[in-house]
């Protein structure tokens, strides 16, 4: 064992030496450390031999990372912002001859580890600068998931310091894009940062999950800081750290990438008279980087994987397609079908998701079924689901223009996250989730009662008339059933109900194989609103149950059941 320390010892001292010797014109890049260290351990990487041995081994990444160890003496280095030093998110542009990155669609950013004493980074302005007082591009500086900066961009050039000290320190830092492509692109160059060490600026970390979220305003978080529904749109008030996509990213963890463009859609753009607005069309722009001019320039979709693609559009269309439904809705249908083959062909190993409804339209939700299963049927891709999202509870108030505020996009979010983990196959926590969204009504009868029930679409109400009660309470059960509990959940159970001629109904959420009983409650009077909490004693699939029987010539409706995962 002493012999096998000592050869080791010597193999360090060994790699340092090499280091200085073979090595000491070489400046390595962290994407050479991670590549080397992808390599080594079996990845797909670098063979990078730093020690100049003719072998790579561990000891070549254990000299390459001494390039990355302090020295002790300080100078002001500047960084170019590229994509060997720091991280892009989502559609930005690098100019080679400004040495500028610019964040052009909603939610673009850059993300870098800096290490130093102190550092600052150039901001640069486009045409957006020139724009209306409340029409400025948007954007924020994070360090360390502080924002130490969330301004309107108004002039061409600026230097933001991000953190000054007397200590080095390894600060993380996001650069990002809060508002939309159309009122300008944020530009960023020049990290000077006052350090000892050679390589200090590297890119962030990449996450195990990539998601491209393709949409429209609701996307671009239009308005979620708006007021209320009656403000008119301004750039102070779109914030793409509020949009679902942001959120949904952040629950998962995930990196993201967001092509979205306010009054976009599929066939036709928003449209006040009705006519066809072939001029704001998502698929017309998804091969480029971003509409303006300045960066209508290819985009590689070859370069940029994503394990999910997630498609929330048709709100615009329908102010075209609701002018004429009959025919409308086909052309909408199919024109979704074809981008659904577009997005498959750019990224054929990608899950579609596709969504619709948080600003209603539902009336177009049918038509992205249909065309997710003739694009289904025509490519024999499987790997695609849809669902409605719930339309904004006007209780949780409104953006601008009628936009959904945060409260609605962090809703939209725990939705979507939940349903982006069962498409990957990964464990969902539920958290934020209406776990009985997608229960079944349904009413069963003992003994001399007789009843009628219907679920009513619209509204999601559930209705109960009952003939004959029978001998009591339980002689009726209306149950909302296929409710999955985990164990040690926290759950708010909220519910709104009404009756005639009956009172004092027993209710409770049940184990449904076991029967235990995990809640229970009573009405008292002919309506009931609730909200309480329980904790869930075990995983299990439950039912909620209405005692509504021994009332002759009674009504039970209702209408509102959630069951929300809190934890």
């Amino acid at each position: 064992m002493k012999k096998c320390i000592i050869a080791v010892a010597a193999a360090l001292s060994a790699a340092a030496l090499a280091l200085t010797t073979a090595s000491a014109a070489v400046k390595y890049t962290a994407a050479d450390l991670r590549g080397l260290g992808d390599h080594i351990v079996g990845k797909a990487g670098s063979a990078i031999d730093v020690d100049g041995d003719n072998v790579v081994d561990t000891f070549d990444l254990i000299a390459m990372r001494k390039m990355f160890d302090h020295t002790g003496v300080f100078t002001e280095q500047t960084v170019a912002v590229s994509e060997e030093n720091v991280k892009y998110t989502g559609r930005n542009y690098y100019d080679t001859e400004k040495e500028t990155a610019w964040l052009v669609l909603s939610g673009s950013a850059v993300d870098f580890i800096v290490n130093g004493r102190s550092a600052e980074v150039t901001i640069n302005g486009d045409y957006g600068i020139s724009n209306g007082a409340e029409q400025k591009p948007r954007y924020a500086i994070e360090v360390d998931g502080e924002i130490i900066l969330d301004e309107l961009l108004d002039v061409k050039q600026k230097t933001v310091k991000l953190f000054e000290g007397d200590e080095p320190r390894a600060a993380h830092v996001r650069i990002i894009h809060l508002s939309e492509a159309t009122n300008g692109a944020v530009g960023v160059s020049n990290i000077k940062v006052d350090t000892d060490i050679p390589v200090p600026v590297v890119p962030e970390f990449e996450k195990d999950i990539s998601i491209e979220f393709i949409g429209d305003s609701i996307t671009c978080a239009y308005g979620v800081e708006g007021k209320d529904q009656y403000e008119s749109f301004k750039t102070s008030t779109e914030n793409f750290m509020k949009s679902y996509a942001y959120l949904t990213a952040k629950k998962l963890d995930a990196d993201y990438s967001s092509v979205s463009y306010s009054g976009y859609g599929i066939i036709s753009g928003y449209s006040s008279s009705g006519a066809k607005n072939t001029d704001s069309l998502i698929p017309d722009y998804y091969d480029i980087i971003g509409r303006p001019s300045d960066y209508n320039k290819p985009w590689e979709h070859s370069e940029h994987k994503y394990d999910v693609i997630v498609i929330n559009l048709g709100t615009n269309d329908d102010t075209y397609v609701s002018k004429d439904f009959d025919t409308r809705s086909a052309e909408f249908t199919e024109g979704y079908t074809e981008f659904l083959v577009k997005l498959h062909e750019a990224h054929p190993e990608s899950y579609i998701i596709c969504t619709l409804g948080t600003m209603g339209c539902t009336e177009l939700y049918p038509c992205i079924e249909a065309a997710v299963e003739n694009f289904r049927t025509g490519s024999g891709y499987d790997r695609i689901m849809c669902y409605q999202s719930a339309t904004q509870d006007m209780n949780d108030g409104l953006g601008s223009d009628w936009h959904p505020n945060l409260t609605t996009q962090q809703k939209s979010a725990y939705v979507l996250a939940d349903k982006i983990a069962q498409a990957l196959g990964r464990t969902s926590d539920q958290q934020g989730i209406n776990v009985a969204a997608d229960a079944k009504f349904s009413t069963v009868t003992s003994d001399t009662a007789m009843m009628s029930d219907y679920f009513n679409e619209w509204d999601k109400s559930y209705h109960v008339t009952t003939v004959t009660g029978g001998s009591g309470r339980g002689s009726i059960q209306t149950a909302a059933s296929g409710i999955e509990l985990k164990k040690d959940g926290r759950y708010s159970l909220r519910l709104s109900l009404t009756t005639e001629n009956i009172t004092d109904i027993p209710f409770f959420v049940r184990n449904k194989e076991t029967g235990k009983v995990y809640y229970e409650g009573k009405t008292e009077n002919e309506t009931l609103t609730l909200e309480d909490e329980f904790t869930s004693p075990e995983s299990a699939e439950c039912e909620i149950v209405f005692m509504v029987g021994g009332a002759d010539s009674s009504r039970f409706t209702l209408n509102k059941l959630e069951l929300i995962r809190l934890g």
